[in-house]
């Protein structure tokens, strides 16, 4: 079981310093090492993606990071993490959010959510889980509206659907054409931030199983 992160009042977003400080406390709460294979663990200590399987990945240590201090998650946030893996990223959201939050991670691979699944319980956070992607479906509507949704692979455009699953004033953090954008969903259409050059698989929407459902675990990379 992980330490829980501080006491906050719910909904508090509170500006890119304490959103740096909050996001390194997570990471060394939710280490790494526990969602990766034993024969990969050896290999924790590199900042790259490493094989978990099925043909994902587990992302770059430096990647996620950058991507959580983008998405700026608050105490009591509902949270959609889409490409969950083996459960590290929705983990890492988990102890940012916090028990009056919520997360739910989608994946696509069964045998992946299987893991993903064992891996969040095991961090005790009952407030997340992992769960299959819906063939043909993007993220999650039935569980909308979210305040953050953060997406580990990389399609070409920006996907209106998962705009349309952001609540006023949530923020969409995403891979689009090899650019990080931060998607903030406001009343007159969403303003979109760039935020760098990065490397991701590619998000798969077709309506067959075997071939992908729209949440690939995704390994990125910064370029």
């Amino acid at each position: 079981m992980f330490t829980g992160p501080p006491d906050r009042p719910a909904g508090a977003h509170t500006g890119l310093v304490d959103t740096v400080e909050r996001v390194r406390a997570a990471m060394e709460a939710v280490p790494r090492e526990r969602f990766l294979p034993r024969a990969q663990r050896r290999h924790v200590g590199l900042d790259r993606p490493l094989p978990i399987g099925h043909g994902q990945t587990n992302s770059q240590p430096t990647t996620v990071r950058r991507m959580l201090e983008l998405l700026e998650v608050a105490d009591g946030d509902r949270v959609l993490d889409v490409g969950a893996g083996s459960g590290w990223t929705t983990a890492l959201l988990a102890w940012l959010c916090g028990p009056r939050g919520r997360v739910v991670g989608v994946e696509r691979v069964p045998a992946l959510v299987d893991l993903g699944v064992a891996n969040v319980r095991a961090c005790g956070m009952p407030w997340a889980h992992v769960t299959d992607a819906r063939p043909g479906q993007l993220g999650s509507p039935a569980h909308a509206p979210f305040d953050r949704i953060l997406v580990s692979a990389e399609p070409q455009d920006l996907p209106g659907e998962l705009v349309a699953q952001l609540a006023p004033g949530g923020v969409l953090v995403i891979p689009v054409a090899g650019t990080m954008l931060r998607v903030t969903a406001r009343d007159d259409g969403p303003v979109v931030e760039r935020h760098g050059h990065y490397r991701f698989v590619p998000l798969v929407r077709d309506d067959h199983r075997d071939a992908g459902s729209g949440t690939p675990a995704a390994g990125g990379g910064e370029e």
